[in-house]
Order: C-alpha cells, then structure tokens, then sequence
C-alpha cells in the first residue's frame, strides 16, 4: 500500500509549516526543544500566538475558535507543530475541560469560560485521579456537597499535572454517595484555585523535577453554577473528555527528532575503532526503530483518515499502544549514547552540564508516564483484543 497526500492536504502541510517556522519565534522552539523544566510563560506565549491566528483549539465548535478541519488535516497541523518544536497548546485546555465545556456547559458558562481557556487566560489543571482512584477513577472519594446556592467540596486529589500554575481546576466529584452504581454519582465541577480551603502540594519526581502535584480540599465553597451540565452526570463527560485527551497520543514527528539527534550523536562519539554510530549492534537499533517509525507514520495516517463522523478508527489504540512503545525506547536509546555523562543531571539553576547529556536520562525517566497516561497500555491491549481481533475472556 502506498498512502499519499491530496494536493489539498500537501498544501494545508505546507501552510502550517510555514507558520510554526515563521510566526513563532525561534528562542521559543530553541527553549522548548532543548527540553527541561516547563517555563508557564513559553506555553502561555505560544498559544496566544496560535490563538491569534485561529490555530490554537482547530477541533473546537465553529463559533468557539474551530476550523472544521478534517482529522487528516488535524494530524497534519499536528505532526508539523511537533517537527518545528512549537510548544502544544495546553491539553487541559485544549483537549479537555474547553471541548467539555461547549458540549455540556450553559450558555454562561460558554460565554465566560471559553474565550479565556482558548487564548490561555486560564490556567486549567485536571482534579481527576486520588490515592486509591486512578485506574479505577470511579471509586474517587471528593464530595461535594450542596448548602443553598454552594457546593461544598472536601477531599484530596493527587498527580495534578502543573498545578502549580493553575488558575482554576476542573474536578470529579461524588455528589451521590447512594447512587447505586459509583459512577452513576458523580459530577463536574469547575472550581477556582483561588477559593479559601485549597491547597497544593509539590510532588518531587525521579527525575528531580515538579511537574504534579496533591490538591487538598477543605470545606471549599464552589457557586453552584460552576456545575457543568447536569448532577450526577459528570462520569459520562469525564469519559468524553478522556476520549479527547487520547488526541495526540502517537508523536510521529517528535520521535523523529529524537532518532535524528541520536544518530547524530552517535556519529560524534568516538570509539577505538570509530564512533558510535559505526558499531553493528547500535547502527541496528537505530534501523529498527527508524523501520518502526515510519510503519506507525503510516499507521497513524490511515488511522486519521479512516475516521467517520467524528468516532475514532478502532485501531487508535493501536496506534497509541505502539507510539508510546517507540518513543520510549527512542528515549532510551538516547540516554544510553550519552552513557555515563547522562547520569549527571542538570538542576533547572546549572547551565554548566551539556545540556543533551543532562538531559537525557530525566527526560527517559518521565516518559515512562507515556505508557500510563491517555488509557494505560495494558486497557489498550484489552480494547485491541476485544474490539478490534474479537477475542473475548
């Protein structure tokens, strides 16, 4: 099989490479793609400048920023923001609680919420997983309870991605502990970071850095109307929204890069012999995962466009399994050229190190999250045996 693009779609490519080349500035992509801790100002700086040339929510409704793009031309838009090494906008705000909100949400609540998440006025973060409640989300713990116009929460909420800087979060609660399903007692509350009673907490990752957080809650009063849609209806949009946050998942063109940088440090690392990149066993690890890559290009593409009004192609979860499989071991592939230089890791106030040594091994390291995030692996498995093989237990 050879795929190809249309004309159209090569010049929609062109279009958007132009522009992440062009109109974001090129200090910004240097920053980003030298890696390291997320600096808020990079992420706020490139979504405004996608936002005010209508790119930054393209899969939104219409009225609310969309541009009715195929799901093609949205892999497309954004493999070319990957290549270029533009910062994405911010998933929370992109890929989950904005399309959440104009599906769902008042018109009040539209009007109020989703200009601002566009243009990165707000800053989202995700109260969904708790001890005890990530995998199964549904047995979370948080209540919220309704006193006259307010609800109000108390719990814990845990892996709360930069929440650091969040201005506002966006959280399941369990507003009927009597439901006779769990899931059947839950809702969606959108609750302001500023509210007395909230508190954040950092979580020290292995790879030094503080990226999560734990969100503690205590008698947190929310104005009843920041409840998205109806009560006790929240599970059946945190599943929609799970659906959203899967977008993406297959990194085609980052995966590359890092191929491209690893060869090229091979090349630049000498052996007795040579370099690096002339030893038999690393030049076949770099074939094989190169092979990997372009059949999962490939994959990926059929994928997109084999995607019938708006419901995903069932092979995405291929797709997700088997992208987060490669940029993983690309990931490691890099960490192990560096070798014993990547075990020295550079502290966000160090600029002594080189930077691609130190940091390869923390960048390995919190990739490993890849596999989790988006439906862990092993449900990808699950889905791809039932739903697309038919296997049944």
């Amino acid at each position: 099989m050879r795929l190809e693009l249309t004309d159209e779609d090569r010049a929609f490519q062109t279009e958007m490479r132009d522009f992440f080349t062009t109109k974001v500035s090129q200090d910004l992509r240097d920053r980003w793609a030298a890696g390291g801790e997320v600096d808020p100002k990079d992420f706020i700086e490139a979504q405004q400048t996608l936002n005010a040339a209508g790119l930054a929510v393209p899969h939104w409704p219409a009225e609310w920023g969309g541009r009715g793009w195929t799901d093609l031309q949205r892999h497309i838009y954004l493999q070319e923001m990957q290549a270029a090494s533009v910062p994405p906008p911010l998933a929370f705000n992109a890929n989950m609680v904005g399309p959440v909100i104009a599906a769902f949400g008042s018109q009040e609540q539209k009007e109020r919420f989703l200009p601002a998440t566009a243009n990165l006025d707000i800053w989202w973060c995700q109260g969904f997983s708790e001890p005890d409640a990530g995998s199964d989300l549904a047995s979370l713990r948080t209540t919220a309870v309704l006193d006259g116009d307010e609800w109000v929460v108390n719990g814990q909420k845990t892996w709360t991605t930069l929440g650091q800087y969040a201005d506002w979060i966006f959280a399941l609660v369990r507003t009927d502990p009597q439901a006779p399903k769990k899931q059947q007692g839950i809702s969606f509350l959108l609750i302001d970071m500023k509210t007395p009673g909230i508190t954040v907490r950092p979580i020290k990752l292995i790879d030094g850095g503080h990226e999560v957080n734990e969100v503690f809650f205590e008698n947190v009063r929310v104005p009843a109307d920041q409840l998205v849609g109806e009560v006790n209806a929240g599970w059946t949009y945190a599943k929609f929204l799970l659906g959203n946050e899967r977008v993406g998942v297959a990194p085609v063109a980052s995966i590359k890069k890092v191929l491209a940088g690893a060869k090229a440090r091979a090349a630049q690392t000498r052996t007795h012999t040579g370099t690096l990149l002339d030893e038999p066993l690393v030049a076949a690890r770099i074939a094989e995962l190169e092979a990997g890559v372009a059949a999962l290009e490939l994959t990926v593409i059929r994928v997109a466009a084999g995607s019938k009004e708006g419901r995903p192609d069932p092979a995405s979860s291929i797709v997700k399994l088997r992208g987060t499989q490669l940029q993983q071991d690309a990931l490691e592939l890099l960490a192990d050229i560096a070798g014993p230089a990547s075990l020295l890791w550079q502290q966000p106030e160090d600029t002594s190190l080189e930077a691609w040594t130190a940091h390869a091994t923390p960048t390995y390291l919190n990739f490993r999250k890849a596999s989790i995030y988006g439906g862990s692996n092993e449900v990808q498995r699950q889905i791809i045996a039932g739903g697309i093989l038919g296997l049944r237990a």
